[in-house]
């Protein structure tokens, strides 16, 4: 039986079409899926949408629609965008399914019952769009301490989760699993600023708003979004809040507890400590490990629509392709710090690496092999010591490929496939086929070096499927090769000689920066002015109404 590996994003909150920051969450997820599934795992991906709370009540009441209706649009928006950036989920859950609400309801009543939730009164800061409470000490310039939004004093009945009475044992669980958390710095925050200073109870339900999850036995009352929105990774799976993890179906036993989370940084504090707490108080095993990605910046700044530099992601793919938005956002987000984002550095990443690159090398070689041997592949009886050298650049690849993956140092892994697609075009300066095809007496050597690029290519591809899946499977079918496994390139030598080459074309073609940036202000200021004509045109219509009605009660 193959070993299960079970990989959840963060749903997506369901206010607004996510920007190209948020989608890269999603994209890096489908990169490590993709890459547990070629290592032979059982994998199930898992993604969503967060459709519940007052920022949604409030955007619908705007928009005058249901609560409902407006996050069934952002919801299929964003499951739409998803899908164009070829993310390879298992499955999409909404927290408006029927069956996630009863478990929720389930869940809230069994916390009640057992003593974990008691009914009081909340006094203090709120941040409506991150839908969080924050004490005086922490919104000491009455400011959002995650969002830096204005926050509002609030006062209202609500039930509270007992958060210290598992405090000590969570704590426990992080000291005794150093990879619980990560990265490390991560893991100091959550720690030092939160838990060593003491939980303050949760409040885990409303009543100024009525867009949530009911509480069954207290109808004023809606579940806190948080506590919605977080169980959805067991809900998903099939979980059932009446029954032990033994008594659980097959199904959420062989997947549950979830090996990874991968969560914006943001949102750190609810899947490292109420999360965990949440779980515990149900009596299931917590996640291996909660992974916490930084942001993509646009230049040095946070993306903001208030500011203008928003970028989204199936735009820039109208400009650079499904696979080169995917790349630069893998290639470009360090581990641990933020990425950042400008138009002129896509092109720039896209016109080296992929043009330049991967695909220059890919048609260099299937265009010599086509001349020299007529697309039949030759086999490999006349190496020279300086062969070693590129079958070392593919090893390393494959090592250290396999080895960063797993720590999800996804920028690190591709810089290491794209040196050993380097080292090829290197290869091809240093044999100079051409010069060996006007000598028959080398023609054996001929046959070997493309070979060896061939191979190159091949095992570049394989390796970079997690990456590029379309252009992988677009050289795949220039090599004419179903030799794809991520294991055929642990060793040199997978492809098959005498094997059939398919037709060569181009990967990629060459981006002019100039014309492009050219094209994409022409874009950005006729959107400007689409958005401003709307706003002139929505307050002429408010001063209308206005008039009419002082008219009628004049």
């Amino acid at each position: 039986m193959s070993e299960k590996f079970y990989l959840t994003t963060a749903i997506a909150y369901a206010s607004r079409k996510p920007h190209f920051g948020n989608t890269y969450e999603a994209i890096m997820s489908d990169a490590v899926a993709r890459y547990q599934r070629m290592c032979g795992k059982d994998v199930f991906f898992c993604t969503g949408t967060d459709e519940h709370g007052q920022k949604i009540e409030d955007l619908a009441k705007d928009a005058g629609i249901t609560p409902k209706a407006y996050v069934d649009g952002v919801a299929g928006e964003i499951r739409k965008l998803w899908d164009e950036m070829n993310v390879s989920y298992d499955y999409f859950i909404r927290t408006t399914d029927d069956y996630h609400e009863k478990a929720v309801q389930k869940i809230f009543k069994k916390f009640y019952e057992q003593g974990d939730i008691y009914k009081s009164k909340y006094e203090g800061w709120y941040c409506t769009p991150c839908e969080s409470f924050f004490t005086n000490t922490q919104a000491a310039d009455g400011k959002c301490p995650d969002c830096g939004r204005e926050l509002s004093q609030a006062e209202e009945e609500a039930y509270f989760f007992k958060m210290s009475k598992y405090a000590d044992r969570l704590m426990k669980h992080i000291d005794e699993n150093p990879d619980f958390i990560q990265p490390e710095l991560r893991k100091k925050e959550m720690v030092n600023n939160f838990l060593k200073a003491g939980l303050q109870d949760l409040c885990v339900s409303r009543t100024s708003f009525k867009w949530g999850i009911p509480v069954d036995f207290d109808d004023k009352h809606v579940v806190y979004v948080w506590l919605d929105a977080l169980t959805n990774y067991i809900t998903a799976i099939g979980f059932d809040p009446d029954k032990s993890f033994d008594e659980q179906s097959e199904h959420f036993k062989k997947y549950w507890p979830a090996d990874v989370h991968v969560i914006g940084k943001d949102i750190l504090r609810f899947h490292t400590i109420y999360w965990p707490i949440f779980l515990m108080a149900l009596d299931m095993p917590l996640p291996k490990q909660v992974f916490g990605h930084p942001w993509f910046n646009f230049g040095m700044d946070k993306m903001s629509k208030s500011r203008g530099n928003v970028i989204y992601a199936d735009k820039l793919a109208e400009h650079f392709g499904v696979d080169g938005v995917r790349y630069y956002a893998l290639s470009e987000m360090p581990f641990a710090s933020d990425g950042s984002i400008t138009y002129e550095s896509v092109i720039k990443r896209y016109n080296m690496d992929l043009v330049n690159n991967l695909g220059n090398l890919v048609k260099r070689t299937l265009d010599m092999e086509k001349k020299y041997f007529g697309k039949v592949i030759p086999a490999p009886t006349a190496p020279e010591a300086l062969d070693d050298e590129l079958k070392a650049a593919c090893q390393k690849a494959y090592e250290t490929l396999t080895s960063s993956m797993d720590d999800y140092h996804i920028a690190d892994a591709a810089e290491v496939v794209f040196n050993m697609l380097r080292r090829a075009n290197k290869y091809i300066d240093e044999t100079m086929p051409w010069a060996l095809a006007k000598d028959e007496s080398k023609k054996a050597r001929l046959g070997t070096v493309l070979y060896n690029l061939l191979e190159a290519v091949r095992a570049g591809a394989v390796l970079l499927t997690p990456y590029l899946p379309e252009t992988a499977e677009k050289i795949f079918r220039q090599l004419g090769t179903d030799v794809t496994s991520y294991a055929s390139t642990e060793t040199f030598g997978g492809l098959v000689p005498g094997g059939k080459l398919g037709e060569a074309y181009p990967l990629f073609a060459r981006i002019d920066e100039k014309k492009m940036m050219e094209q994409i202000e022409a874009e950005q200021k006729a959107q400007v002015e689409a958005m401003s004509a709307a706003m002139k045109e929505e307050g002429e219509a408010f001063l209308q109404f206005n008039a009419e009605q002082e008219g009628v009660v004049s």
